[in-house]
């Protein structure tokens, strides 16, 4: 299927099992014209969501594939799975993101620190860079990375929650600055979910090259 000659958007989500991942895939499945690439590293979460598109959902074509966002290969096979089944990527949602334990910072393991920056902070990493692979010789396209309120405040016993979504506000305005002649870049804070509907409906509108810096709490 050639995306592109149908006239469809192909959106590609990352993290699509999460309770965030589920609302927007079927929010934008519900939508005409749009692709989906479900992504997640649970085999039963990605099915639940596939399985909860609704009926106006049903009818998006849509692709799935496991994934550990920690791992770049496995990223960037999602991201090259759009262009095999529908010919381009338009669009990437960076949502996988995880929790770390309940606690104070001098009682959290190195492991907590690492499992949150490989997922939270590098995970969006290996999606940007699959991504730019495939849209900068498109000339256009968009990514969304899920932040978080907490990457604004300080949250007692989530430091490293709080420091990765800091860190991935960050990045996404770093990016913006570096692929701003390219295509749109976003952080956004989860609890807007209908966020995400404007900021790829306001791409799709015509304005692929347009830069949007923007952290919304």
């Amino acid at each position: 299927m050639n995306a592109e000659a149908d006239g469809q958007r192909v959106i590609a989500i990352t993290g699509a099992g999460g309770a965030l991942g589920v609302a927007v895939s079927r929010r934008l499945a519900s939508e005409p014209g749009t692709a989906l690439v479900l992504s997640d590293v649970s085999e039963e979460s990605l099915a639940a969501t596939l399985a909860g598109l609704g009926e106006e959902g049903a009818a998006a074509p849509t692709a799935t594939l496991l994934a550990d966002v920690g791992d770049p290969d496995q990223v960037d096979a999602v991201v090259q799975l759009a262009v095999a089944r529908f010919g381009r990527l338009d669009v990437l949602i960076s949502n996988a993101g995880v929790l770390s334990p309940n606690g104070r910072i001098h009682n959290l393991q190195t492991a907590d620190w690492e499992r949150a920056f490989r997922v939270n902070v590098l995970g969006a990493v290996n999606g940007i860079r699959s991504a730019v692979g495939v849209m900068r010789p498109q000339g256009s396209g968009s990514i969304i990375l899920t932040a978080s309120v907490s990457g604004l405040t300080a949250w007692s016993h989530a430091a490293p929650y709080c420091a990765t979504k800091a860190a991935l506000i960050q990045l996404a305005k770093v990016a913006a600055v570096e692929y701003a002649r390219d295509w749109s870049m976003d952080a956004l804070a989860e609890r807007y979910v209908d966020v995400y509907r404007r900021a790829i409906a306001a791409y799709w509108s015509g304005h692929p090259r347009r830069s949007r810096r923007r952290a919304t709490s």
